[in-house]
């Protein structure tokens, strides 16, 4: 049976924790238009070269709510070191499709064994300026599971309560200059942890997405 949708309060914060089949059903939605407010989303331009890519956005289903699963990538990467990220990758040649791609770095980055993980839906494409699509898998995962680190790649991971995601006043607009361009991006500081970029914004997705724009603020 599905649960009743969580309660929102005016600041958006989940005071009654979703269930896997009210999330299941809010991913199947037709995705929201963007804010105007929203200057951190990147169009990439047709005929722009897009390499494909997939990240596993984990949802943990604790006794105290749901928590979402991130990583922080090792210091000594060339491609964005120490960052926060969802486990993904490079769509590959052998990769029957985007879930394959989700479920194959989760478990080479994490060691997430793929039987342990239940899709539940995608989220909307995320283009960022360097010409990556990026497809959102959402998985539910109950536990009890077991994580092995890929000690190359990732040198932590950790989760957030999804009741921290649903609360606007955690998302900051920011912006900075980069090779002489402007660029808008979200931020979520969690606890010491600087969530910002490619995998705010795709929470900020997951946000939007869930809640929709009749059930909070934000």
């Amino acid at each position: 049976m599905t649960s009743p949708a969580p309660t929102l309060t005016a600041a958006g914060a989940c005071l009654f924790q979703p269930s896997r089949d009210w999330i299941a059903s809010r991913l199947k939605r037709p995705p929201p238009a963007p804010r105007p407010e929203d200057l951190h989303i990147v169009m990439l331009q047709a005929g722009a070269r897009i390499t494909f890519a997939a990240v596993l956005v984990p949802l943990i289903h604790r006794a105290e709510g749901v928590h979402v699963l991130l990583t922080q990538r090792t210091a000594h990467l060339y491609d964005h070191p120490n960052q926060i990220s969802f486990p993904g990758g490079r769509v590959e040649g052998g990769d029957t499709g985007r879930t394959e791609t989700a479920l194959r770095e989760a478990e080479e980055e994490i060691g997430l064994a793929r039987e342990r993980v239940e899709i539940i839906g995608t989220l909307p494409d995320y283009e960022i300026p360097s010409g990556f699509r990026i497809t959102p898998v959402v998985g539910w995962i109950e536990p009890p599971f077991e994580l092995k680190l890929d000690p190359f790649e990732v040198s932590d991971a950790f989760e957030v309560p999804l009741s921290f995601m649903f609360d606007p006043a955690n998302h900051q607009r920011r912006s900075y200059q980069f090779n002489g361009r402007h660029r808008d991006y979200l931020a979520m500081p969690y606890r010491g942890r600087y969530i910002w970029g490619a995998t705010a914004g795709m929470l900020y997705s997951l946000y939007r997405q869930l809640a929709g724009d009749g059930d909070a603020g934000g």
